[in-house]
């Protein structure tokens, strides 16, 4: 039986770290590592952690357990990519630290890599919460249905998912991911460029290098939305300030790997929305709204090329990036 390890990171994470810990310790798999990557937590995380641990046994449940400590907080690239190195089991999840795994979780994801010969990288259904895992503060599970439109639909290839991840992060499941650790490794992990964005530079790395992007159809993980993040996604603005800080990867990994027409496209509206970088303008009003599709659709040159090309059943049948 293949060992596997769960590695969660840990941040300031006191609050949920037990609820997290226990969804590991009830796992129907038995052959589980656990790995702790602690980034420098100013709270009282990793005394939480090390009491549950010598309560009722609970270290004896798993394989070993390995706590990693640093000094000063590195991101969360950096973090996820100390478990990786210590980590030995075959197979790797990863998970964050207010979260939960369903019982079958681990289970659930052997029996289909095992069924299905070839999958490195699996992705499954979680279920969203807000705030904590009662149905009355249930709001949904994702992904609904894979159908010809998802990025896990089967009949892709790496190759054609490589390129819609190009186009855009179609993936909001991430937290369901099962990873072959060996997998992982060949790729380089997480890219530490990026302290704070390690799934979207992954899913590229992968799929670049030939590796699939499998979907197994069954529920495995709990997600918690918090109420602050829900309101601040609320926020209103008209482009989200995301956008702007996440200018250097799309410089690193998007735009060199795309064609000159959608590349000039992106570049477009990046130029144009410089000016929301101020809030005032950035503040969202039906006014704002307009100008702004005004600006980067219905007067972008480079908009209605790309319609006529998706239109063109010869670029539709042969690329992705004319879906």
């Amino acid at each position: 039986m293949d060992l596997v390890t769960i590695a969660t990171s840990t941040y300031n994470s006191s609050k949920h770290i037990i609820e997290t810990l226990e969804s590991f310790a009830q796992q129907t798999y038995p052959n589980i590592e656990v790995v702790i990557g602690d980034d420098a937590s100013t709270d009282d995380t990793l005394e939480k952690v090390k009491l549950w641990l010598n309560l009722n046994n609970n270290r004896e449940r798993f394989v070993d357990v390995k706590i990693i400590q640093v000094s000063e907080n590195t991101g969360v690239s950096a973090n996820a990519n100390r478990s990786l190195r210590v980590a030995s089991g075959k197979w790797i999840k990863f998970i964050g630290a207010d979260d939960v795994l369903l019982p079958n979780c681990i289970s659930d994801n052997m029996q289909f890599v095992k069924e299905n010969f070839g999958v490195k990288v699996l992705f499954s259904k979680l279920k969203i919460y807000k705030d904590s895992f009662e149905e009355k503060n249930y709001l949904n599970t994702i992904p609904k249905e894979v159908d010809e439109t998802s990025i896990v639909f089967n009949e892709l290839t790496s190759e054609n998912q490589y390129q819609l991840l190009l186009t855009s992060d179609r993936i909001n499941f991430s937290p369901s991911v099962f990873l072959h650790k060996d997998t992982l490794l060949s790729v380089g992990g997480f890219d530490e460029r990026f302290r704070l964005l390690e799934d979207y530079p992954l899913w590229l790395n992968l799929t670049k290098n030939g590796y699939k992007l499998s979907f197994m159809d069954k529920i495995t993980v709990n997600y918690r939305r918090h109420a602050k993040a829900i309101n601040n996604n609320g926020k209103k603005c008209v482009v989200n300030p995301n956008f702007f800080k996440q200018e250097e990867f799309r410089r690193v990994y998007i735009y060199p790997n795309l064609p000159k027409d959608i590349r000039l496209n992106q570049r477009f509206v990046w130029c144009v929305s410089q000016i929301y970088r101020l809030d005032w303008i950035n503040k969202k009003s039906i006014l704002s709204d307009l100008v702004y599709l005004f600006i980067t659709v219905w007067i972008n040159p480079f908009r209605y090329f790309l319609w006529v090309k998706k239109k063109t059943s010869f670029y539709a049948k042969n690329s992705m990036f004319y879906q």
